[in-house]
């Protein structure tokens, strides 16, 4: 079962750890992506160039050249430059990984990792950068901070804009406020008191029931979406947390 809609992604994966490797290959192949392997820096480099991958997962300890210079110099090549980067690396070396974003990567993922999140991470990357493709006005260099991907949900808080798979939502001011709040909280349930909280300013005033009259009509346009919104009986709702 593919995570991503288009089985035909293309993902590099540079390490020369060969079981890391080989369990990176099978699993990603398993997700339905296309697969390249590099075992060092120099040689990834010259695989980015020649096969334009979509994404491109990086260790840090490398021969020839270590991760953070890999990355410099594919964020140096115009052909390379908008790639998504994902540094893969071992957990002593987190904090290398945290400051190696400096370097232009998109995201760091810790060893050893669990399979569901890997792809996970990987397909909200690949989302994002098909975003950033078919929405000019969205800046491609945006920070990761300022994106909040649940599934096919990307909510852009420095554009405040929410697409749904890559298709603007037109939502009202309390909606946005509503769906943003249950967003960068997935997975958690919000009582209804605590969305008032969200979506109140001094002009504004809502009661429990506003609540429930949003989220009827957010689901509405959702659509085939809409169970991405969970009502937890006698508490509030919470938005699906999704590792896909």
């Amino acid at each position: 079962m593919s995570s991503y809609p288009d089985p035909k992604k293309k993902i590099l994966v540079i390490e020369d750890e060969p079981d890391i490797s080989e369990l990176l290959e099978y699993n990603l192949l398993k997700a339905g992506f296309e697969v390249f392997l590099s075992a060092d820096g120099e040689d990834g480099i010259v695989q980015a160039r020649s096969h334009a991958p979509d994404l491109i997962l990086l260790d840090i300890m490398m021969p020839k050249m270590n991760g953070f210079e890999v990355c410099q110099a594919l964020k140096s090549f115009k052909d390379t430059a908008q790639i998504p980067i994902i540094f893969v690396t071992a957990k002593g070396e987190e904090h290398d990984a945290v400051s190696g974003l400096h370097y232009g990567a998109d995201d760091y993922i810790i060893k050893p990792f669990r399979t569901q999140e890997l792809i996970a991470r990987v397909s909200a990357h690949l989302r994002r950068y098909e975003l950033n493709r078919h929405n000019p006005q969205l800046d491609p260099k945006e920070p990761h901070k300022d994106l909040v991907i649940q599934g096919p949900l990307i909510l852009n808080l420095k554009k405040h804009l929410i697409f749904l798979n890559q298709k603007q939502l037109i939502l009202t001011l309390s909606e946005f406020k509503l769906l943003s709040a249950l967003m960068m909280s997935a997975g958690e349930v919000s009582s209804r008191e605590q969305l008032i909280t969200a979506m109140t300013d001094e002009n504004t005033h809502l009661v429990p029931r506003n609540i429930d009259v949003h989220i009827l009509s957010l689901r509405k346009k959702l659509g085939s979406h809409a169970h991405m919104i969970e009502t937890i009986r006698g508490v509030g709702y919470r938005c699906r947390e999704t590792l896909s």
